[in-house]
Order: structure tokens, then sequence, then C-alpha cells
């Protein structure tokens, strides 16, 4: 089967266009200048001349707090990018796989959010995301929605090389507490949907790492298995205000995903471990 996978220059992409060649698609991820996806035409036109079975969107618009002034942006790439690739699949009749985020829910509840709980975003991002998946659920009945969260993985920005970097500089950290999601690994993620596609069963989903933890959590955890000590003090978001707020709990119910392949999603501490070692693996070999 040929995909087509966008934002190719993203962190999940550079996990995901990898398995999936390894389960034997032909996968076509071009570079960010050649498949904008806020351009309709241009999308077209890629889509006519390569002419994939299914495409992967993995462009998005990731910065949290930017987006509280660069809302039209967000929105730009979350939501109408994701029109435009609905439309373009809804043409063709081709399966549109496409990653949400924890964001479009509010943190109100007390329990892990269902594929079936309300949507409520509390900031831009979320909003622009949302507005995403509405496009998506309106426009197209062959579909992956896929809900993730709290990312990281080698090919870009994250909490865990934030940390790092911070250790190497101070022996003291402040560290939210009362935020609470689920750490996930883009090759774990990229696994999992490589297994959902090959049972062809559409719908929404929720797939991250098992186990919830709070940042705090995450931090701990990061220092123990690199071996620094570091001082970590727990603080609350209110102690440590950002442009965009966060929901606190943004906890991810993994139904039906488990049931669906027959086994669960690693802990979030096992990718960590298997993260760490592959990063000091490379360190080692100085790639």
């Amino acid at each position: 089967m040929k995909v087509l996978v966008t934002g190719a220059w993203g962190m999940l992409a550079n996990d995901l266009a990898p398995v999936l060649s390894e389960r034997g698609y032909e996968v076509f991820a071009p570079p960010e200048d050649m498949l904008d996806v806020t351009h309709l035409d241009t999308v077209r036109g890629v889509v006519d001349s390569y002419e994939p079975e299914m495409i992967v969107n993995c462009a998005a618009y990731t910065k949290v707090d930017e987006a509280e002034k660069e809302e039209h942006q967000a929105l730009m790439v979350n939501g109408f990018g994701v029109q435009n690739l609905c439309l373009v699949c809804q043409e063709r009749d081709i399966p549109l796989v496409h990653f949400s985020t924890d964001y479009v829910f509010d943190g109100t509840k007390e329990g892990p959010y269902t594929i079936d709980d309300e949507p409520n975003p509390l900031g831009a991002y979320g909003c622009s995301k949302l507005l995403g998946e509405k496009y998506m659920l309106g426009l197209l009945s062959k579909f992956y929605l896929i809900r993730t969260s709290w990312l990281f993985g080698h090919h870009g920005r994250n909490f865990i090389e934030t940390m790092l970097e911070l250790g190497q500089r101070q022996k003291k950290i402040s560290v939210v507490a009362d935020q609470r999601g689920c750490p996930t690994w883009t090759r774990h993620l990229a696994e999992a949907v490589v297994a959902l596609i090959q049972t062809g069963r559409y719908g929404i989903y929720h797939i991250t790492n098992s186990e919830p933890a709070t940042w705090f959590d995450f931090a701990q955890e990061i220092f123990r298995l690199s071996r620094m000590d570091i001082e970590l003090v727990p603080i609350t978001s209110d102690q440590f205000p950002t442009p965009a707020r966060r929901p606190l709990n943004s906890v991810l119910a993994p139904f039906p995903l488990p049931q669906l392949l027959g086994r669960e999603m690693p802990s979030w501490r096992e990718a960590l471990q298997e993260y760490l070692q592959q990063r000091n693996a490379v360190k080692r070999a100085g790639v």
C-alpha cells in the first residue's frame, strides 16, 4: 500500500515513516517546502502525483504557549490544514490517519478521558486541534482519529531533553506536580498506529504509553535512570504560570485499542528507559 506521510520533518513522522516501511508500506514523506497542508491546491497536486492509498497526517502546529498569540497560524495548520486533507481524501475515497491531543479536554474529570467524553479545550492550541477533529468527523467515514499526549522522541525537543539540560546547569529544579497525563514515546505510538491501521477498524482512538504520571513523577524517573543527583521541588501550576492554561488531568483511557490489538501499551517508565538507552548508545557512538 502506498502511504503519503505529511509533516515528515517532525518528531512523530521521523518514527512513524520508518515503522510503516518496516511493515511493508511504500512511504512517500515529502519535505515541508513540497507539501504545505494549508494550501488545498498543493495537497491536491502532491496526491495526484503520488496517488497514495492512505494519508497519514503528522503535520501540526504544536507550540502550546505560542498559540495564544499565534492563534491564526495554529488554526491554519491544525484546523484548516486538516480540512484540506479531508477534502482530498473524500474526493479520492482514501482513509486519513490524523493525530490530535489530550489538550482538547479541560481536565475537570476525575478519571481518565474516554473517546465518548465531550471535548472542552482550555487554550488556543486545544481549540485548533478540536477544529481539525470536527472537520474529520464531518467529512470522512474512513478515518483513524488518534488522540495522544506528552510526546517524546529522538527527533525533536521534548521534556526529557529539557530536564537533562537543566540538570547540567543546576542542582535544584522546580517541576509542576499537579498536572497529570500519560508520557508517550513516539516509537511506541508509531508501532501501535501501524498495528491499528492493519486492522482496518476506523474510528476514534486514544493511544498513549500506559500508566498516568505528573510532570514531577516524569522528572524524578528521568534523573533516577540518568543517575543524576538533582533536588526536585514539586510546585503547582499556579506557581509556574504559562501563557496557555493546561488541563490538570489529561489522562486518556486506552479503550478500545488493547482489546482490538490483544495487548496493552508499554508503561511510560519502560518507554523512558528504552529511550534513554538508545540516546546513550547514540552519544557513545558519537553519531
